[in-house]
């Protein structure tokens, strides 16, 4: 049996707690910060330069592959369900979205600046009715409202409307199929598998 000295223990924490953020990569501590201007615009930063901004979450992965751990799965479920009915869409379907969109972190925020549990671009929310992206609620019910006139758009083609959502309608009117990016190939057939699952769960 190894024994430490007591006056080496806070030596040998620190160096690992030293260790563990070094080996944190960089895209998945940072810290993103945001306000909404007089004109009803938001601001995103992950560098502050004014007193205005104000702690949004941490920044997130598009398409995240680490489980959020502010929740479960199960979490959203009763706003998901409100959304489909609103708007008809399926209640497996949008679920199947929000986990390859977001994993359920309400606070996801992308690279490229989409925000929440159904990664919205900021330049649409006011089209899609929403006033506070990080709000479960409002997110998922504009998200899903999108996902609908998608789906009337490509006469509902599950494959092309899924496609938009993640590549945008120009790139699938561009093409008059899924686009041939790798990601937007990958995020299709993604959401397909999840979509499978959660209609072959027992209630």
């Amino acid at each position: 049996m190894i024994r430490i000295q007591p006056k080496y223990i806070f030596a040998i924490l620190f160096s690992l707690l030293l260790v563990a953020t070094t080996l944190v990569p960089a895209d998945l501590s940072a810290e993103i910060y945001s306000f909404k201007d007089e004109n009803g615009v938001l601001h995103f930063s992950n560098a502050p330069t004014s007193a205005r901004y104000r702690y949004s979450g941490p920044e997130a992965s598009m398409h995240a592959s680490i489980y959020y751990p502010g929740g479960s799965m199960s979490t959203y479920d009763g706003i998901i369900r409100d959304a489909s009915l609103h708007h008809g869409m399926q209640f497996e379907l949008v679920k199947a979205i929000i986990r390859a969109e977001s994993n359920f972190n309400p606070n996801a925020i992308s690279p490229s600046g989409a925000i929440g549990l159904m990664q919205i671009m900021p330049k649409n929310l006011n089209e899609f009715g929403i006033s506070d992206p990080f709000d479960p609620r409002d997110n998922i019910m504009g998200g899903t409202r999108y996902l609908k006139q998608l789906m009337k758009k490509y006469n509902s083609d599950l494959s092309l409307s899924l496609a938009a959502y993640n590549a945008g309608p120009g790139a699938v009117d561009k093409y008059k199929d899924i686009p041939p990016y790798p990601e937007t190939e990958n995020y299709v057939e993604k959401v397909l598998k999840f979509y499978s699952h959660y209609r072959n769960q027992h209630p």
